[in-house]
């Protein structure tokens, strides 16, 4: 399985921004996926997650209510949403898909990493 990440980029706090995520390869509508975050200088941290089914799609506390996570499965796209971004926000963004129907926020559950995509935000 290959993960693409794209639509990081440059946006003012309080801005907004659609990462997307294009799964290609030996894939399976039951893979979990996932998006992950790490700035610099510090460890990669969880986002968001959606199962196969899309019925379950945690959050991390700090981006809860202003990140929505998607998956179009036709597509093989997994999308995060960004509203209201913050300067803390700033980031490479990364999706990940796991071999399994649900991983969650564990980082060890996920089998395959896109190469992340950034994103800043300017206060």
């Amino acid at each position: 399985v290959q993960l693409q990440a794209s639509g990081g980029g440059l946006v003012q706090a309080g801005g907004s921004l659609r990462l997307s995520c294009v799964a290609s390869g030996r894939t399976s509508t039951n893979n979990g996926m996932g998006w992950f975050r790490q700035a610099p200088g510090k460890e990669r941290e969880f986002v968001a997650a959606i199962s196969w089914s899309g019925g379950s799609t945690p959050y991390a506390d700090s981006v809860k209510g202003r990140f929505t996570i998607s998956r179009d499965r036709a597509k093989g796209t997994l999308y995060l949403q960004m509203n209201g971004l913050k300067p803390e926000d700033t980031a490479v963004y990364y999706c990940a898909a796991a071999n399994r129907a649900y991983s969650g926020g564990d980082y060890a559950q996920y089998n395959y990493w896109g190469q992340g995509t950034l994103v800043t935000v300017s206060s």
